[in-house]
């Protein structure tokens, strides 16, 4: 099995926490993207860690904007980061093919890697990258924080992160242009979240970043989160063409394959339209693609789309590639 944890194996890790501490605003919970510590000077310290090992082609860029992308999903800028990092043999190549993608961008982030941890793992048959992403906020901006009659925002478009690894993983497995492999693999240049989230986070009732089960697992997290129902119109979502074709060729859905690159927010109504102004301001495509209702009589939350509901967590399409 590859993947999440089940959600019954999940409620045990989360229900085991240590130490009672007063300064922690926001500990381990399902689907929120990171914890909030606030400091003695007020303000809020925001913490997040992520493992990666598979889209191996760019494992560090990756590993680096996953990371800072959840920070920043919480309202806060990512300022600090340590890397673990275990390697299945003692190539340099793969040692300095990593750090540099690390390096390059954590600096165009203005991120700093701290520390962290590297060693031989001869049992793993790739490199395992873990990154911790620390951040300050004013606020800490939670995933459980939707309220109904707030309006669904994304920026950017489905499966963005899953498009560029279809097209360097599997990009000898796809009979398509190659020019449009190359501009998909462009797409590795989209996965930051932190511009996005700086123009939304003082409106925002909630932000998610959909990494692993794609754009439709993120809205489940951000319903179930904040206990409520999230009516997505799909025809509204944002599908590149690039990621149409290439889902289409390896008969995967967009919306279920990995999705770092898409800023998944609530707002109030009546943010909607100065917020998808800002965005657009900065070259930042947005659309609102739906409304946050109550539960019904049954008191379940998820996610309402194509005329269904979805209430299981998804797992991701891009899985079943790589097996």
């Amino acid at each position: 099995m590859i993947g999440k944890l089940d959600p019954e194996d999940l409620a045990r890790v989360l229900a085991r926490t240590g130490a009672d501490d007063d300064a922690v605003e926001m500990g381990p919970a399902y689907g929120e993207d990171a914890a909030a510590m606030r400091l003695p000077d007020g303000s809020v310290l925001v913490a997040n860690s992520d493992p990666l090992s598979l889209a191996e082609e760019r494992l560090g860029t990756l590993a680096v904007h996953v990371a800072c992308n959840d920070v920043a999903a919480c309202g806060a800028d990512p300022r600090w980061l340590t890397n673990v990092m275990f390697l299945p043999d003692d190539d340099p190549e793969t040692v300095d093919a990593l750090t540099g993608q690390m390096d390059e961008e954590a600096r165009e982030l203005g991120v700093a890697i701290v520390g962290g941890h590297s060693e031989y793992t001869p049992a793993l048959e790739r490199p395992m990258v873990s990154m911790t992403a620390m951040g300050l906020a004013d606020e800490y901006v939670p995933t459980g924080g939707a309220e109904p009659g707030d309006r669904v925002l994304l920026t950017k478009g489905a499966g963005i992160e899953g498009t560029a690894v279809l097209a360097s993983d599997f990009r000898d497995d796809l009979d398509v242009d190659s020019a449009l492999l190359d501009r998909a693999e462009g797409f590795f240049g989209d996965i930051s979240v932190v511009p996005e989230s700086r123009i939304l986070r003082d409106a925002a009732t909630a932000m998610h970043d959909p990494t692993e089960g794609g754009l439709l697992n993120g809205m489940l997290e951000l319903a179930t989160a904040s206990g409520v129902m999230l009516d997505i119109d799909r025809s509204a979502v944002p599908v590149r063409e690039e990621t149409a074709e290439l889902c289409s060729a390896m008969g995967v859905d967009p919306l279920r394959i990995f999705g770092s690159g898409a800023l998944l927010a609530t707002v109030p109504e009546d943010e909607v339209a100065d917020r998808l102004d800002a965005l657009e301001a900065e070259g930042i495509d947005a659309s609102e693609i739906g409304v946050v209702r109550e539960v019904g009589e049954d008191g379940d939350s998820g996610v309402e789309i194509d005329s269904r509901v979805v209430r299981e967590a998804i797992r991701d399409d891009l899985y079943d590639l790589w097996a």
